[in-house]
């Protein structure tokens, strides 16, 4: 009787995960940091696709996507509100912050 072996992912499965990317719902600002009291440091608009490099909780937003305390971190002193991106997720896409 044999075992069925499942193999660790492959360092190309690892890279393929990590560059996801997903669409942006609607216009939304980019900020420094988790929430709408950190200064806006951009803009994307609807359709515009980003990678989430990790996430965090913040300050609480209703967006196009649903009401969340998520927030993407999308680059260095870059934060989106998980609120404008469509994940397929309610929970954590990404590594925690």
């Amino acid at each position: 009787m044999s075992e069925n072996v499942i193999a660790p992912e492959s360092a190309e499965e690892i890279e393929a995960a990590a560059a996801r990317t997903y669409p942006i719902a609607a216009d939304v600002n980019v900020r420094s940091g988790p929430g709408t009291s950190y200064g806006k440091v951009g803009r994307l608009s609807a359709g515009s696709r980003v990678t989430i490099q990790c996430q965090k909780p913040g300050e609480k937003i209703t967006g196009p996507a649903g009401t969340t305390k998520l927030w993407d971190r999308i680059g260095s002193g870059r934060y989106v509100s998980d609120a404008y991106v469509r994940t397929g997720s309610t929970g954590y896409v990404a590594p925690r912050c």
